[in-house]
């Protein structure tokens, strides 16, 4: 017996468990320092950092397990190997996870920005999905701005001639966010945000058009980044205007408050605040739990796994749901993959 098919066999007796992964940080020209405060891994160098890819299922940037028999292994592999284990019911739905999880550190502003839609396949590589994302702010500054859709009236015409005098801002809605604050930038929304720091939870997709980044020079290169106004042009849906945050619908006042901030053929995101033990995950399917404050102990199998802030733990199917007990005041952010999840060509 060769020694892959001896790993394969030990793989496949291993139960999989919580899951916890390593951060896996990005360098961006609009990004700081934040993270450093929010994350225990340390930020490298002295280069801004903009993003911390907490859950990623991307060839490039492959989620690592920190703890337990698996570390060391990614996401990727653990879905080869125990699909059914960590997926459940929705094993036959997808090729890859579908969702990919970040903390940004928008210390500047980012590039004014696009993303396709699932159905403009033409503008979607082979092997990406469009990309729908939404955003829970942890921490704002003083020039804290979030810009969301267009303004009303806004057409392609005015938007060309904005862009030609580099007035592109006076075309964008915009509001200043509040610390809890819910976002969703539907693909096709026109959006931007600086001097914040936020969760983010999108479709497994890299797929961005800048249409504008602020007349800037990135520094490591002493060049504009490229833009690519045409494709973001053709990608933008000119209804989505003046989005503003979300309204969250309180689904249990206790032990724990439930919040869900978000439900959409992607994902579904709840906010739970509590001091006394809760609930989380559900039976044959899995889930992924954010912890934005605070600390506390998750119960499995007889186990205790702790999460503290800015841990994320990927609970698989196996596990269902499972006692969460608080030491202190917490708040978890829980995110499903919806059963009638819109699949796409996410082949590797």
């Amino acid at each position: 017996m060769s020694l892959l098919c001896v790993i394969c066999m030990i793989m496949e007796q291993i139960k999989l468990y919580p899951l916890k992964f390593e951060p896996i940080y990005q360098y961006r020209i609009w990004g700081g320092r934040r993270l450093a405060n929010l994350l225990t891994k340390p930020l490298p160098d002295n280069d801004p950092i903009g993003e911390a890819w907490i859950l990623s299922d991307r060839d490039d940037y492959p989620s690592k397990v920190t703890d337990g028999p698996l570390k060391g292994k990614t996401i990727s592999e653990l879905l080869v190997d125990s699909p059914e284990q960590l997926f459940g019911k929705l094993v036959d739905k997808f090729k890859r996870f579908p969702l990919l999880l970040k903390f940004l550190d928008c210390q500047k502003v980012l590039s004014v920005q696009v993303h396709p839609s699932d159905q403009l396949k033409e503008y979607i590589p082979a092997g990406e999905s469009g990309k729908t994302e939404a955003w829970v702010v942890l921490q704002t500054g003083n020039d804290g701005k979030i810009y969301a859709g267009l303004r009303p009236g806004t057409t392609k015409e005015k938007l060309r001639n904005s862009l030609e005098k580099h007035k592109v801002v006076d075309d964008l809605a915009s509001f200043t966010p509040n610390v809890g604050d819910g976002v969703l930038i539907k693909a096709g929304t026109v959006h931007t945000l600086g001097d914040v720091l936020v969760f983010e939870v999108q479709e497994n997709s890299d797929v961005t058009y800048r249409l504008y980044d602020w007349d800037r020079v990135d520094e490591k290169t002493e060049k504009p980044r490229d833009l690519q106004v045409e494709q973001a042009i053709a990608c933008i849906d000119f209804a989505q205007t003046a989005i503003g945050p979300a309204n969250p619908i309180i689904e249990n006042d206790g032990p724990e408050l439930r919040e869900k901030i978000f439900d959409n053929e992607h994902f579904i995101l709840w906010r739970l605040t509590g001091t006394v033990p809760f609930m989380v995950g559900k039976e044959a399917a899995p889930r992924i739990l954010v912890c934005i404050e605070g600390t506390g102990e998750l119960e499995s199998n007889n186990d205790l796994f702790s999460l503290v802030k800015g841990d994320v733990m990927l609970l698989p199917a196996i596990c269902g749901a499972c006692p969460f007990v608080p030491k202190g005041n917490v708040i978890l952010l829980e995110i499903a993959v919806p059963e009638t999840a819109f699949t796409n060509d996410q082949s590797k």
